[in-house]
């Protein structure tokens, strides 16, 4: 089922491509091609060079990243595409399929619309010498619309109850797919407060949830523990109707000390069958930080890099990292290399998320917010508990970190600071009682390279955790939708 899924998203963004500009596409796989002979070359550039094309190059690469916890490391392919319209519009397409050695798989298609600022891009090929690209911004203020389905079968997903106090032998497991299929967009108001960076954002959503037993044999299935009263949503799953509102704003204060990320999102979940299990959430996530080369004068200071990552691109599919001025058609990525400048930055978030269901309805319980470990959407969260260790309706997260770059390596050194609560009532969120974890460790942000980090994880009553994961999502390109 998922090669073929596989297969025909791929054939279709492939027949699609080819029928709005056939050269283009064919003209895209020759080039790509001819990088990956640079795999036959033994220096280390050419290794380097073909590795990059390998993982990220275009039209197709090795798709590569972790699902959710406990369901392990997957590989496949990744189909990328654009065309630019005559009207001065971008489509960008994407497909992906990965598998993993449990039976878990991932695969899905994707594509972006979006007008471009100043007229089409010029890219530059080999051999044809250089052209002026006219200045200007690369986005107006024009929406960005965002049409995907995306599907996820996991064959683990770990439930030990629902609250904050679950006991730790009531684990049990099960298997989880659902799909996702919609249409998202972002609008940003440019000539509104400019200072505020403030953007609009607004997804129509149908979500196809199923649950199976779980299929590990050490570990009992959910079923064989938890009864329908215990797990709402257990014993039959419904089809969800799920439009989401939501606003954003980036501005950054007193001259670049501090960088604020406040995004507010307010959801409806509209079960089409037993109206008992349709609900509403509301969540809201407030960043902030603070960049060394602030804290710091003279010459300390200038070796900090000044650029924000402010997040993934709304304009690239999860499998595209490209820039507005590739150096390669093959690999339109920036480049991994050393860097000149440091960098480092201080960060403090709050992350608050509430579910409220009416009189007689109940939140499905693989819709809940978990804590511990990493969650399905492969977010770590109080990291020295196991994965998915508590899950609840309504849930808050505070973390402090600092990362900084190791000399002019693309690794980073990170430490932080959990604190985070799941209550089963909006009423039970307060500040006390808290869960603690403590983490630190490496990571990877180099060009379009996978997000990479490994971290130790310690503190609380359960022990010490290690997690490794490896992004699905090339860094620059859009985060899937989420799981729940």
């Amino acid at each position: 089922m998922m090669r073929f899924s596989l297969l025909f998203s791929i054939v279709f963004l492939s027949v699609s491509a080819f029928a709005q500009d056939e050269s283009r596409l064919a003209r895209d796989f020759r080039v790509e091609g001819e990088a990956l002979k640079k795999c036959g070359q033994f220096s280390l550039g050419s290794m380097m060079d073909c590795g990059q094309t390998l993982v990220m190059g275009q039209p197709v690469h090795i798709a590569v990243g972790n699902l959710a916890p406990q369901n392990g490391f997957g590989a496949g392919l990744a189909f990328v595409e654009h065309a630019n319209l005559k009207n001065g519009w971008r489509l960008n397409w994407n497909a992906d399929g990965v598998a993993t050695p449990n039976g878990s798989w991932r695969v899905g298609g994707f594509m972006k619309s979006y007008r471009l600022a100043g007229g089409l891009p010029r890219p530059v090929y080999p051999g044809q010498g250089s052209v002026k690209v006219p200045r200007g911004p690369l986005f107006g203020s024009a929406p960005v619309l965002n049409l995907y389905s995306d599907t996820t079968s996991l064959n683990r997903v770990d439930f030990y109850g629902l609250g904050p106090n679950t006991p730790q032998a009531s684990q049990t497991t099960f298997g989880f797919r659902e799909n996702i299929t919609g249409v998202s967009t972002t609008v940003p108001l440019n000539g509104f407060l400019p200072q505020l960076h403030l953007a609009l954002a607004g997804e129509l959503n149908g979500r196809f949830p199923s649950v199976r037993s779980g299929s590990e044999k050490s570990i009992l299935s959910i079923e064989q523990r938890f009864t329908e009263a215990d797990a709402p949503g257990l014993t039959s799953q419904s089809v969800y109707f799920q439009p989401m509102e939501g606003i954003q704003i980036q501005p950054a204060l007193f001259a670049d000390t501090l960088r604020l990320n406040y995004r507010v999102q307010f959801q409806q979940f509209v079960s089409a069958g037993d109206s008992a299990y349709s609900f509403r959430r509301w969540k809201g996530d407030f960043s902030h930080e603070i960049p060394l080369y602030r804290l710091f004068y003279g010459s300390l200071g200038k070796a900090y890099s000044r650029g924000r990552d402010t997040g993934p691109s709304s304009h690239n599919g999860p499998d595209d990292c490209s820039v507005s001025n590739p150096t390669s058609s093959a690999l339109p990525c920036p480049r991994v290399s050393t860097t000149q400048n440091l960098e480092g930055a201080i960060t403090l978030r709050f992350f608050l998320s509430e579910s409220v269901a009416g009189a007689g309805s109940r939140v499905p319980f693989y819709f809940d917010p978990t804590i511990g470990g990493s969650d399905i959407n492969s977010d770590s969260m109080l990291s020295s508990y196991p994965d998915y260790r508590f899950r609840g309706p309504n849930m808050m997260l505070m973390r402090g970190k600092i990362e900084h770059s190791i000399g002019k390596l693309p690794i980073g050194a990170m430490f932080s600071v959990d604190e985070a609560k799941i209550a089963m009532r909006r009423d039970d969120i307060s500040f006390d009682h808290l869960k603690q974890s403590f983490a630190a460790g490496l990571t990877v942000r180099a060009g379009g390279l996978p997000v990479f980090y490994l971290l130790f994880a310690w503190g609380g009553p359960e022990g010490h955790h290690t997690i490794a994961n490896l992004s699905p999502t090339l860094l620059g390109g859009s985060s899937r939708p989420s799981l729940f």
